[in-house]
């Protein structure tokens, strides 16, 4: 399996640790008052903090942080923290990082954000965005704020429509214009947006805040028919590509008899999810998990329940898809990188992240870290308290996410080991499907 777990595996020890490991990450640090176990693989050994403590600080003498944070926490505080930056090298030393940026944290959003639209639209959305960020402030809102954003949108979509109309292909154009008008007089538009700001009412900006950036992702989605860049030749014959977004419904069933308990749903004993899974970041992860679908490869696939993962087998006995390159978009670049994680610590962040709960993600290749499962995959079951600083999940940017869950989040938790997916089904997205030519 490319998410091996030790025998020692203890999750009510480990429960808050990241549970997503490839093999060269599987690890796990489990602190006493007077010792500190270090769990893995193949050996387990017992030393004392002292002289854990005493590598640990020669290790970490070249960084120059360190000794500033020492100066103002007891010795004994460190010895957790700074033991599990050691027993972890590259996915903990997030920890140490905490990024200035304001990272998705819903998969409409995520999702929204990687729409590759024009410069006057995501102008519009990134200044609609910022409102969001507002409403969280708890005291007084600063609803002049807003209003400048909105005004500022507004400018923006009426001076600039024949910009952002031009981008639109032909055949879309009667409908992006039907579009364009309800984002600026529409029930779901700016004007709306506007007057709720002026009456100071949070719950009815939320609202109507909401409605305006769907109608915002409804234009971005006319503009962006297809991939906004060239994938690398050997891989674009290679391997399949979704050259947009499609839609995966997931029929779960009970494996123990049990039943699910959906949110406003009667008690059965199969649930539905429904994912959303993205071309334009991941064309090649997103193709060859839409072609396992419609091929039926996922069907009767046991799902596995790990700390913060439910996860499909691995498909030994299957038929299984393409083991594509590790592909991760950067935010800010305008192609994926390919067989590279990021180095979050350093800044780095992906245009989808892991780090948003019913993230879809592959698992990693058993024979390469550069390579996903060509079969497993998982949903990412993101806990705050199991994060480290900024809240970015300890394996930010070292998996190739490729979709979010977007209905059916509530069933997610309800899983248990040995749960079925009766049924997956491309309900959306079968025409952007591209396959390699046969050689």
């Amino acid at each position: 399996m490319a998410f091996p777990l030790s025998p020692s595996f203890n999750p009510s020890i480990a429960r808050n640790r990241i549970a997503c490991f490839s093999k060269k990450q599987h690890r796990h640090v489990i602190t006493k008052d007077t010792e500190v176990v270090v769990v893995d693989r193949d050996t387990a050994r017992a030393t004392s903090a002292g002289a854990m403590l005493e590598r640990i600080m020669k290790r970490l003498r070249s960084v120059a942080v360190v000794p500033i944070v020492i100066a103002s926490v007891q010795i004994s505080a460190l010895v957790a923290p700074l033991v599990d930056y050691v027993a972890s090298p590259g996915a903990a030393e997030a920890v140490l990082y905490s990024p200035d940026t304001k990272v998705p944290r819903t998969g409409e959003v995520a999702l929204r954000k990687a729409i590759p639209a024009n410069a006057n639209m995501k102008a519009i959305q990134d200044t609609l965005e910022d409102i969001s960020y507002l409403l969280r402030i708890p005291q007084r809102k600063p609803y002049g704020t807003m209003e400048g954003n909105v005004k500022k949108a507004l400018k923006i979509a009426v001076d600039e429509k024949n910009s952002i109309l031009a981008s639109i292909p032909a055949e879309l154009k009667e409908r992006a214009s039907l579009v364009h008008a309800s984002l600026i007089e529409g029930k779901g538009g700016l004007q709306t947006l506007l007057q709720s700001i002026k009456e100071q009412d949070a719950d009815k900006v939320s609202v109507n805040l909401a409605s305006t950036l769907d109608t915002v992702a409804e234009l971005e989605l006319l503009q962006a028919p297809g991939l906004s860049f060239l994938l690398p030749e050997q891989y674009a014959q290679q391997y399949p590509r979704l050259s947009g977004r499609g839609t995966v419904a997931f029929t779960i069933e009970k494996g123990d008899g049990s039943t699910f308990s959906p949110v406003g749903g009667e008690q059965k004993n199969t649930a539905t999810i429904q994912v959303v899974i993205d071309g334009y970041s991941a064309p090649l992860t997103a193709g060859n998990f839409a072609k396992l679908v419609m091929d039926g490869a996922y069907n009767g696939t046991k799902l596995n329940c790990i700390n913060q993962a439910v996860i499909s087998d691995n498909g030994v006995d299957k038929n299984t898809g393409y083991s594509v390159p590790l592909e991760i978009m950067p935010s800010g670049q305008f192609e994926p990188l390919y067989k590279t994680t990021l180095s979050v610590q350093d800044g780095e962040l992906p245009v989808l992240p892991l780090s948003v709960y019913g993230a879809l993600a592959m698992a990693h290749s058993e024979a390469s870290d550069e390579y996903s499962s060509p079969y497993q995959f998982f949903f990412y079951l993101y806990d705050k308290r199991s994060a480290g600083l900024g809240g970015i999940s300890f394996d930010e940017g070292q998996f190739s996410v490729f979709g979010y869950t977007t209905t059916g989040r509530d069933i997610l938790p309800q899983i248990k080991t040995g749960d079925v997916i009766r049924s997956a089904k491309l309900i959306e997205g079968q025409d952007r499907l591209v396959l390699p030519k046969e050689s």
